[in-house]
């Protein structure tokens, strides 16, 4: 199977530093974008009073169309983003009440981009995502920071790096 990509954007920004990083991106590599911005996606709830929103219809998308999942956020709090945060804790809903969906993500890939006003960040940054990645049979494939001051200079390594994810 080709390894369709695809970048999933998770700022409070949709025009902010990490879109304008992603934009380029992904023009660049021929990549698709999933703005979360773009849907209504409640936190996760133990009793499924969520089930109407937009999170499994986009994740059964995601899942029947690509191979490797590109997660972008900004660095808020040394955390991922709020919005990133709530997409992951949905991935609960596929261990829980949508298990079949959740077992399709077994063997696809997980690549992170972040972006913050540092040069580099604390590799602990990308221990939820690894982790992630290990529970759901994920392949994780590696991570990619950018500084948000300087996101004209994406050079061909970086690039290389994303192709190879």
């Amino acid at each position: 199977m080709k390894n369709n990509k695809v970048i999933i954007v998770g700022s409070s920004r949709s025009n902010g530093n990490t879109s304008k990083v992603i934009s380029t991106i992904s023009k660049k590599q021929h990549i698709d974008v999933v703005d979360l911005n773009d849907y209504t996606i409640s936190y996760y709830d133990y009793e499924s009073k969520n089930l109407n929103d937009d999170f499994l219809p986009l994740i059964k998308s995601i899942i029947e169309k690509y191979d490797t999942l590109i997660f972008a956020t900004p660095v808020y709090w040394y955390n991922m983003s709020g919005i990133m945060k709530v997409f992951f804790d949905r991935f609960s809903d596929l261990i829980r009440i949508e298990k079949e969906t959740g077992r399709k993500l077994r063997g696809k890939n997980m690549f992170v981009i972040s972006n913050s006003h540092d040069n580099k960040i604390d590799a602990n940054f990308y221990i939820p995502f690894q982790k992630s990645a290990n529970y759901l049979g994920m392949n994780y494939t590696g991570e990619l920071h950018l500084n948000a001051d300087n996101i004209k200079e994406l050079n061909n390594t970086e690039l290389t790096q994303l192709y190879n994810a």
